[in-house]
Parts: structure tokens; C-alpha cells; sequence
């Protein structure tokens, strides 16, 4: 049975032990799926449940909070990636000033002698924890000496001859390149979420929308050629705007997706957007009129594009 947990500290949750490894897995990239993939393993051969511990906010978005860097995945996302990898028990733990401030080596212990009884950790390449970055691989090993558990890194996924990266899908995404985005992460870049009510200002202007909040700061925005799925047996082609709303003054960046020829009601379900081809920046309009002008260009674009492009679904390759 899958677990959520949200602190390090408390009941024994693996009497007998876990495997456990730690990273921020903002986007499930390749080389996150290589790292759980390893440790569910590991956990399968040693009888053990296989744990991941992760973060949220991100510890980036706790020290940048005028600032944050942009996230790829919500929590939902990352949640049910995580599980989905044959993970029994998943720490998404509050990552706040109490959590920052504590050593590494006090962490360490924590996830050793607490509630996990770790008896392997293992995390991805250059990965650091704990107070000011204290905690890196030849200090997992040390503690696991004192304390009696294996630590251990994977070696670095590689494509395109580097490493893969959450930077280097940002990266890509700003620039459009949902191609390389896609070689990085094993799949099509999509964001999820639930359809919630809008301003219904594109239904009056010919052009209804399924709105998707990331209350969050976006790799990405501007006007994308998109496939929804969720809604039938095949995706679903559609325009989408991503990000602020200009023109109507919009704050908390939005995903709004126009389905092509579709007619019911989505509010409430939930949908993944997937991003094939970046048409134009977001842009502020003198009036609707000419926004209106410009959705029926930015429409007849999106048709050709995605008639032109095959579904990258079927194609990708998750090693």
C-alpha cells in the first residue's frame, strides 16, 4: 500500500528497515527515474519497503522566495510520478526554517535511527542536504559507518552527451524546444491539474477554455500549439495561453487550454495539457477586437502544427 508522509520525525513507519533515496524530482526527469528505479530494487531484493524523500516548497523556492526559480511539476504531478515508480512509501517533507536549519549529519541520523530505520540511501550526483548544503555522499558513507546503513550515488544519466537536469529542461522549455524537453524527461512535457472556473471571457469571444492554475513560478509561457489528455481515447488537440493574461489583467499565472471542436463540460476533471510547439510571447492588446483577430490566427496554427506532428506519446522510450 502507498504512504504520504510530510515529516522525517515521529512513529516508526519500516519496522524492519526501507530503502531510502532523496532528491527534490522536480520534473521526474530520467535521471530521477533511474535513481528511484535503483532504489525500488535495491528494496525488492532486501525484502524492504523502498521510501523517497523529497521537499515542498523545493528548498530553492524557500530561499528565493522573492524570487523563486521556476518549477516544472506540482505536487500532484510528483506525487503520483513517485508512486508510480513501485514506490511503497513517499516523504514529501515541509521544507520551512526548522527543516533548514538542521545539519546534515542530524539528518542523516534522523532518517537512519527515526521512522525510516534506512538501511541504504541513495541519491543522484552532486546531490547535497542539510544546513548550507553541508551534506553530500562521503557523509552519508561516514554516518552510515557510525550508524549502520549503506549509502550510495547512482551514476549520471546522460543525453545529447551531458547530464540530464532539471536546468536543462527549463532550459529547452524557454526556448521551445519540446523535442529536447521530451528526450530529457522520457516523455512529452505536460502540466496536469483540475479544471476550475475562469473569468468566461474566452467564452464570449469564440474561443471556451479548460483553466488549469500552477500556483507556481512557470519554466514556460506564452501561446502553445497543445494536445489535452484525459478527455477521450486520443488526445485532444488545442491552442493554450500560459501564463498571466495581459490583455485582461491577469496576476497568478493560468493555463487555458481551447479544445478544438469540443462541446461539454470539463469543470472538475482532471486533465493533462501537453505542449508541442511555442507559436508566440505572450501579448498585451489595444482591445479585445484585436486579441479576438489574434485567436484565430494563433487557432489556425495550432490546427496546422499538430496535423503536421504526429503524438510524441507512442514514440518515447523510458530506459
Amino acid at each position: 500500500m502507498s504512504r504520504l508522509f510530510r515529516d522525517v520525525d515521529g512513529g516508526s513507519l519500516c519496522p524492519r528497515g526501507s530503502v531510502v533515496c532523496i532528491g527534490a524530482f522536480d520534473g521526474l526527469h530520467l535521471g530521477h527515474r533511474a535513481l528511484v528505479r535503483h532504489a525500488v530494487a535495491r528494496a525488492q531484493a532486501l525484502g524492504l519497503p523502498a521510501v523517497a524523500l523529497s521537499f515542498e516548497p523545493l528548498p530553492r523556492e524557500f530561499f528565493a522566495r522573492g524570487n523563486p526559480p521556476p518549477r516544472l511539476t506540482l505536487p500532484r504531478d510528483r506525487i503520483e510520478g513517485l508512486f508510480g515508480l513501485g514506490l511503497d512509501q513517499l516523504g514529501l517533507l515541509r521544507f520551512g526554517a526548522a527543516l533548514a536549519a538542521v545539519r546534515a549529519r542530524d539528518f542523516a541520523r534522523r532518517v537512519r535511527a527515526g521512522r525510516l530505520g534506512a538501511r541504504e540511501v541513495w541519491i543522484g550526483p552532486e546531490f547535497r542536504f542539510g544546513n548550507r548544503r553541508g551534506g553530500d555522499l562521503a557523509l552519508l558513507q561516514a554516518m552510515g559507518e557510525e550508524l549502520g546503513f549503506a549509502a550510495g550515488e547512482i551514476e549520471p544519466v546522460h543525453v545529447g552527451g551531458e547530464r540530464v537536469s532539471s536546468t536543462r529542461i527549463r532550459e529547452a522549455l524557454r526556448a521551445g524546444d519540446f523535442v529536447q524537453a521530451a528526450a530529457l524527461l522520457g516523455r512529452p512535457y505536460t502540466i496536469g491539474g483540475r479544471v476550475v472556473r475562469g473569468r468566461q471571457l474566452g467564452r464570449t469571444l469564440g474561443y471556451p477554455t479548460a483553466n488549469l492554475r500552477f500556483p507556481k513560478t512557470p519554466a514556460l509561457s506564452g501561446i502553445y500549439a497543445t494536445r489535452v489528455h484525459g478527455i477521450g481515447a486520443q488526445p485532444w488537440p488545442s491552442v493554450s495561453s500560459f501564463g498571466t493574461r495581459p490583455t485582461v489583467d491577469g496576476v497568478e499565472p493560468l493555463l487555458e487550454a481551447h479544445l478544438f471542436d469540443f462541446d461539454g463540460d470539463l469543470y472538475g476533471r482532471h486533465i493533462e495539457v501537453e505542449f508541442v510547439a511555442r507559436l508566440r510571447d505572450e501579448e498585451k492588446f489595444p482591445d479585445l477586437p484585436a486579441l479576438t483577430a489574434q485567436m484565430h490566427r494563433d487557432a489556425d496554427g495550432a490546427r496546422r502544427i499538430l496535423n503536421a506532428s504526429p503524438s510524441q506519446e507512442t514514440a518515447m522510450v523510458d530506459p
